[in-house]
């Protein structure tokens, strides 16, 4: 069994982390840097006046939340601020709640709208009303835009398809129990396991047709208070909750298969080649064969994970409270050690 030797580690933490564009992109709450993501050296670096509790990357924009409510765009390539806002989300302030941003575009929660800014602006293309906290069951609205031209949403116990474009709503689904998680496009037809998917406060997953939002199947799981994102990947769905990694048949929901970590698992699981990678509090990095569940390696550090793998171009990135920052080959978990 392969220990998962790091290529490199860099003496910073980071609470929440994006990789684009040959760079690291993280912050360990007060501090924003970029490190290269080859060899970890250090590229700009900067202080921020307020805790930064999430990180987004797209089209050589950073997009960061602090807490209090704002929400901040960055020039990627040297740290420069190009425009900040207040007022956005102040509930549940964590790395997978913050705004989100593909293709040009930040969506974030701010005044009970749901609102779609321009990334290397801010400047507002539209809104809809979504509800404040209270009318959300007390619980983040959280987003998920995907490659079909929509951005779902999870509202409480409601899951929305809404335009990118204009801004309109497609098709709205009702759930008994409230949503924690962001909802999960997986592209293709139904009977290939296409489809948005997304689990209940209850543990209950859901499979909903993407095309008008009809409930394909539901299945009850231990995975109660789930607050990652489900992973679809190769007709499979991966929940994570508490210590363990639940896998579910994308098309039919029977379970497939099982992993018990020594802690609680940190993040959304990442998936790339066949493999899943996933961090712990028991302060390992795992990755495993994503088909049956089997350990391929598993990375030990000196602290909890922390937020969410990233894989980049066969490297897996991870984030410890050790205050490193790792990149390890991906396949074998193997390499030569760097330390900046």
């Amino acid at each position: 069994m392969a220990t998962g030797r790091r290529r490199f580690k860099t003496r910073d933490v980071a609470w929440s982390m994006a990789v684009a564009d040959g760079r690291i992109h993280a912050s360990d709450g007060p501090t924003l840097f970029a490190l290269d993501a080859r060899e970890g050296g250090d590229l700009w670096r900067l202080s921020t006046d307020a805790w930064v509790y999430s990180l987004k990357a797209d089209r050589g924009t950073v997009v960061t939340a602090t807490r209090g409510g704002g929400v901040q765009g960055w020039e990627a390539s040297n740290g420069q601020k190009l425009w900040e806002l207040t007022g956005a989300q102040t509930d549940f302030e964590s790395p997978e709640a913050g705004p989100v941003v593909q293709d040009g575009t930040v969506y974030i929660w701010k005044d009970a709208r749901l609102r779609a800014l321009e990334a290397r602006t801010g400047e507002e293309r539209w809104s809809y009303p979504i509800g404040d906290a209270a009318s959300c069951g007390g619980v983040p609205v959280r987003l998920a835009p995907a490659a079909d031209g929509y951005v779902y949403v999870s509202a409480g116990s409601r899951v929305l398809a809404v335009d990118i474009a204009s801004g309109h709503v497609r098709w709205h689904f009702e759930a008994p129990a409230v949503f924690l998680s962001a909802p999960t496009f997986a592209p293709g037809p139904a009977v290939t396991g296409g489809g948005v998917y997304l689990a209940d406060y209850l543990g209950t997953v859901y499979a909903l047709d993407a095309t008008d939002g009809r409930d394909r199947w539901r299945i009850a799981t231990e995975s109660r208070s789930s607050l990652e994102p489900v992973l679809v990947a190769a007709g499979h769905v991966h929940v994570g909750s508490g210590k363990g990694l639940y896998t579910l048949d994308a098309v039919t929901g029977t379970p497939k298969w099982r992993f018990q970590a020594g802690g609680e698992i940190v993040g959304a699981p990442s998936v790339a080649e066949g493999r899943i990678h996933f961090g712990s509090t028991d302060h390992l990095l795992y990755t495993l064969k994503a088909d049956d569940g089997r350990l391929r390696w598993k990375l030990a550090t000196g602290g909890e994970i922390t937020g969410s793998p990233v894989v980049k171009d066969g490297v897996v990135y991870a984030c410890s409270k050790d205050r490193c920052v790792y990149a390890l080959d991906a396949e074998k978990g193997t390499g030569t050690a760097r330390t900046s």
